[in-house]
């Protein structure tokens, strides 16, 4: 994500939808809410990026800004819950920190506090977020991540560094609709390649030593792990996996390659209209 562009969304969207409140209060305290489906340790860079950035703008917290933080911690069943709280606090503005789920939450929570995106969610189009990337409508925008549009060009790279592979195994979350998009994209991509691809479910944690023995039968020679909070949460599992069995293995983000995969496929970060 663009620092600069992310923030120079949020204080944008913040300025305009106080700017009433502003006129009457000139000495207003801004409430900006910051929803996330991950835990504080892993918010951590983000969140002091964002801070930092603010801070340069003139918003700093605790002074002219304060920030309401809700972590779901890899639980998304409590997302809405956390989203209705920050609703409730009537906070100027909602940082959604997370995919289409996260969105999604303060969105049917309130049609009238301005959601910004973080671009973590697939196509925000055709998940319904917004009417079009140059005019959202509604109350979202901020920066959208076209993930689906590279799980193609993922494979791509893989095939062209290691030419050999012909048979890839691919994690993912079935019912997730990012995921479903792009395996659609991944399975186009393999016929105009020659590869052959294997599609392995993984729900939670407790799936992955069952898929691993399995994919151990199978015996594939490349590897593709697509994102979100299951593969995030059992990165160190799936990388130790893909060493031990000396796969060569292509990610979502560059963490992943930081920590033993071979390679990532960047993603795209498109602002929408504000």
């Amino acid at each position: 994500m663009s620092g600069k562009i992310f923030v120079w969304l949020l204080t944008t969207v913040l300025l305009t939808s106080a700017a009433p409140a502003q006129a009457q209060q000139p000495r207003k305290l801004y409430r900006i809410g910051y929803l996330t489906s991950t835990d504080p340790a892993y918010e951590s860079f983000r969140r002091e990026t964002i801070r930092q950035a603010l801070r340069e703008l003139g918003y700093t917290e605790g002074q002219n800004i304060a920030i309401e933080y809700r972590y779901a911690e890899g639980k998304m069943d409590r997302v809405p819950e956390l989203a209705a709280d920050l609703v409730r606090l009537k906070v100027d503005i909602i940082l959604a920190a997370g995919g289409d789920s996260v969105i999604w939450a303060p969105k049917k929570a309130s049609n009238t506090i301005p959601i910004v995106m973080t671009g973590q969610g697939s196509d925000p189009v055709g998940a319904g977020l917004v009417e079009s990337l140059a005019r959202p409508g509604g109350n979202v925008t901020g920066v959208t991540n076209l993930l689906v549009e590279l799980g193609d060009k993922r494979l791509e790279l893989l095939k062209e560094a290691v030419p050999k592979v012909v048979h890839v195994a691919i994690l993912y979350v079935p019912g997730d609709r990012t995921h479903g998009l792009e395996l659609t994209e991944v399975q186009t991509a393999a016929q105009a390649l020659g590869v052959t691809i294997q599609p392995w479910e993984v729900r939670d944690a407790k799936d992955f030593d069952r898929v691993f023995a399995a994919m151990r039968k199978q015996r594939p020679d490349g590897f593709q792990v697509l994102g979100g909070p299951v593969m995030r949460d059992n990165r160190k599992r799936i990388i130790g996996f893909a060493l031990k069995n000396r796969l060569p293995s292509v990610y979502d983000n560059r963490v992943a390659v930081e920590a033993g995969g071979l390679m990532s496929g960047r993603t795209s970060h498109i602002p929408t209209g504000v």
